[in-house]
C-alpha cells in the first residue's frame, strides 16, 4: 500500500463513514489541530528519558488523541459505529495529575511568560497548541456535536501542560519569568 493515494489532490478529503469533505473542512482543521498537538507531545518525549516518569503520562495522552481524531473524523449520525472507545475517566485522569504537580509545587500568582528550558518551552507550546484544538473542536461542535468528554478532556490537557511546564521548571531549578501579578487576586484579599 502506498501513502500516497492522489485522492486529496483536488483539495477534498475522506473522513469516517466514506464521505469526502474539502480540506479546510472543520472537522479537518479540529483534527488537523489534535495532530498537530500529538506530535508536540511526541517532541516533548523525545527530550525525556525512556524512564522518566511522565513518558507513560504522554504515550497515554498520545493515545486517547488517536481515539478522539477518530471520533472527531466520524460525523455524529455514525459515531456508534466507531470501533475506538473513549476512556471516560480522562478528564479525571489530567485532573489528578494537574493536582499532584500542584500540591508540589504550589500555584501561581502570575502570569508566567512561556519559556524555560527545552521540555517546559515545548510544554507550553502543546499547551497553546491545545487551547487552539478545544478552539476548533468549539466551532465544529456547533455544527455536529463533539462529544462532552472529548472537549472537557482537551481543555483540561491545556492545564496539565502548563502545570507540567511549571513543573519542569521547578525541578530543574530554573526561576519561572514572569510578566505581572495576577492583580484580580490580589483584590480578593
Amino acid at each position: 500500500m502506498r501513502i500516497y493515494t492522489r485522492g486529496g489532490d483536488k483539495g477534498k478529503t475522506g473522513i469516517h463513514g466514506g464521505t469526502r469533505v474539502d480540506k479546510d473542512d472543520i472537522r479537518i482543521e479540529a483534527n488537523g489541530c489534535l495532530d498537530e498537538l500529538n506530535s508536540v507531545i511526541g517532541v516533548v518525549r523525545a527530550f525525556l528519558p525512556q524512564e522518566h516518569e511522565w513518558q507513560k503520562t504522554f504515550f497515554y495522552i498520545q493515545k486517547e488523541l488517536m481515539v478522539i481524531m477518530s471520533h472527531v473524523a466520524t460525523p455524529s449520525e455514525i459515531r456508534d459505529k466507531n470501533p475506538n472507545s473513549l476512556d471516560e475517566n480522562m478528564v479525571v485522569f489530567c485532573e489528578k495529575e494537574i493536582d499532584m504537580l500542584t500540591e508540589r509545587i504550589g500555584d501561581s500568582n502570575d502570569f508566567i511568560l512561556p519559556g524555560g528550558n527545552l521540555v517546559s518551552s515545548h510544554l507550553h507550546l502543546a499547551r497553546t497548541v491545545a487551547r487552539r484544538s478545544e478552539r476548533r473542536l468549539w466551532t465544529l461542535n456547533r455544527t455536529d456535536e463533539v462529544p462532552e468528554i472529548i472537549l472537557r478532556f482537551v481543555n483540561r490537557l491545556s492545564d496539565l501542560f502548563f502545570a507540567m511546564a511549571r513543573f519542569e521548571m521547578y525541578q530543574s531549578g530554573d526561576a519561572e519569568e514572569v510578566w505581572k501579578d495576577f492583580l484580580y487576586k490580589k483584590r480578593k484579599k
